[in-house]
């Protein structure tokens, strides 16, 4: 079953369950699902939807980190909620020896030396942990290792 028809499913069993919060977040999903599908005229593959996912809980931590800076726990609880509705989405997340291996197995791939390699390695590293791992915590440790 395709991943976006999954997410549908699970909305109606939301609905049907009375389930409000975890409706409302699978909803703002699909949503932004559908409205990247209108604007480039497409249809999404799984990648794509896994893409978008990624990038809706990528702003949920960014809101959640301003919230926590304002005092608003109440929206802390709530953007905190619909992550992890969102994370039960994406496939198992990496093990800590999974990524180094997988970095160490990249830098050895491209040659990389320097940080200015870090293009290639990245290039190499991102297919691979799509969906599974922070890209932006990958993406550091990469720098570290070559810098």
């Amino acid at each position: 079953m395709a991943l976006r028809d999954r997410i549908t499913e699970d909305m109606k069993s939301a609905m049907r369950a009375g389930e409000k919060e975890r409706l409302a977040a699978i909803r703002l999903a699909l949503a932004a699902i559908k409205q990247r599908e209108v604007d480039e005229r497409i249809t999404l593959d799984d990648a794509q939807v896994l893409a978008v996912l990624e990038k809706m809980i990528k702003q949920r931590r960014e809101a959640i980190t301003q919230f926590q800076s304002g005092g608003r726990a109440d929206l802390v609880a709530r953007e905190t909620a619909e992550i992890s509705v969102l994370q039960g989405y994406l496939p198992a997340q990496m093990s800590e020896a999974e990524i180094e291996a997988l970095i160490a197995e990249a830098i050895a791939a491209t040659a990389a030396a320097s940080i200015k390699d870090m293009g290639k390695v990245m290039a190499v590293v991102k297919p691979k942990a799509q969906g599974r791992a922070d890209m932006g915590a990958l993406s550091a440790r990469i720098k570290q290792r070559l810098g």
